[in-house]
């Protein structure tokens, strides 16, 4: 169960309107790299977590996305509050506007909807683990890009803060990745047999060479 707090993490005072930019903060919302993403990633990877401490991890960050959708969403409706018709028309958010209006709707910035093949949940800790890296690494860029686009100090503040975040959450995966290794006694190896999360380790016996040429034979 969640409490909710009627209030942003970090403030949300933007001023100005900007249809393009609101356009394209969009995707942070509903995107393949935003937040609805990320929050439905990790909220539904904790239950097959092995560890308390790894589960509360994917809570907690699951649960703060859950803050930063808030963010995003309000950040992109305050960029197109103020816009009359004759300036939304012709201009980049218009297409946007003819179906949702100012309402926000969780879509990239391409305009596709957002879909939950954006993410994987598998009972997997390490591919979890590493798809979740992988996410905060591309939301960082995402959010770099989207201040290339703007000079506006209010969004730029709240882009930066949201960018910030996502650098932290993959210190705190990687941080949990190494732990659940060393936990298993595996600090050479990055396999993991889930069967009964022993460790795969190389067999001494195998001849490389044959297998190759065993390999190229059947793609022959």
């Amino acid at each position: 169960m969640w409490i909710y707090t009627k209030r942003f993490q970090h403030p949300v005072d933007v001023k100005k309107t900007d249809l393009a930019l609101a356009k394209n903060i969009l995707t942070q919302f509903g995107g393949p790299d935003g937040e609805l993403a990320a929050s439905m990633r990790y909220l539904s990877q904790r239950y097959t977590m092995p560890t308390g401490k790894t589960k509360a991890l994917l809570t907690d960050i699951g649960t703060e996305e859950l803050a930063h959708m808030e963010m995003v969403s309000a950040l992109v409706y305050q960029l197109t509050v103020d816009a009359d018709p004759e300036e939304i028309e012709g201009s980049a958010f218009a297409p946007y506007y003819a179906i949702h209006g100012k309402g926000i709707y969780p879509a990239a910035s391409t305009g596709e909807p957002f879909t939950a093949a954006y993410f994987q949940s598998t009972n997997d800790l390490k591919a979890n683990l590493h798809e979740d890296m992988a996410a905060e690494q591309k939301a960082r860029a995402a959010y770099e890009n989207l201040m290339n686009l703007t000079d506006d100090p209010a969004v730029l503040d709240v882009l930066g803060w949201l960018r910030e975040r996502e650098v932290v959450h993959f210190q705190r995966f990687g941080e949990a990745l190494t732990d659940l290794y060393d936990q298993l006694d595996n600090k050479r190896s990055f396999h993991i047999d889930n069967r009964d999360n022993e460790i795969i380790r190389p067999n001494k016996d195998i001849n490389l060479t044959t297998n190759c040429a065993d390999f190229n034979n059947m793609l022959d």
